[in-house]
């Protein structure tokens, strides 16, 4: 508790935090027009996410999502959201896709991956990667020992290209 002490000083009844600086944390990314202004690569791997939006299975949610990853000796994994009525047993699209992508093509590099999500009506839709992707993609980054390019299909057909994974998941946990 020494450290407790050097660190704050108790004025009436209220403790106030001595050196404390705040700091903010900026993440930096490319934003796409459409996905036919994106770079002929990053549009492939787009384009097969689309494609997998068609092989969900979400009758609970009715949203399906679709994933693909560019490997590192070119090949692309494609994955879809995989619901189950016992919520926690389904699959996000995300880790469908990375999980076949390693058991395909073990100690392949993951080099990018493309997510983009399609509403009840039908129409693409922006679908961004949860917690759980989102480490399970650190994971496969630090594996690569290269940064992952995380390609977004968003709101309006905007893309966004973000630079590895920490710019998603900023203070991440890796070994």
């Amino acid at each position: 508790m020494a450290g407790f002490a050097n660190r704050f000083v108790k004025v009436a009844d209220t403790y106030y935090i001595i050196g404390m600086e705040e700091k903010t944390i900026q993440i930096k990314y490319a934003e796409y027009p459409s996905v036919e202004a994106l770079p002929p690569a990053e549009r492939e791997v787009l384009e097969k996410a689309i494609e997998a939006t068609v092989t969900a299975y979400s009758p609970y949610s009715h949203f399906c999502v679709g994933a693909a990853v560019l490997l590192d000796n070119g090949e692309i994994v494609t994955g879809s959201n995989q619901e189950n009525v016992a919520y926690p047993s389904g699959l996000c699209a995300e880790r469908t896709a990375m999980f076949a992508a390693s058991a395909r093509y073990p100690k392949v590099p993951m080099r990018k991956i493309a997510i983009v999500g399609k509403n009840q009506q039908g129409e693409l839709c922006a679908a961004t990667p949860c917690g759980a992707c989102r480490q399970v993609m650190s994971e496969y980054q630090d594996v690569a020992g290269q940064n992952l390019q995380i390609i977004l299909y968003s709101e309006g057909g905007i893309v966004l290209v973000f630079d590895g994974i920490d710019s998603l998941l900023p203070l991440r946990f890796s070994f």
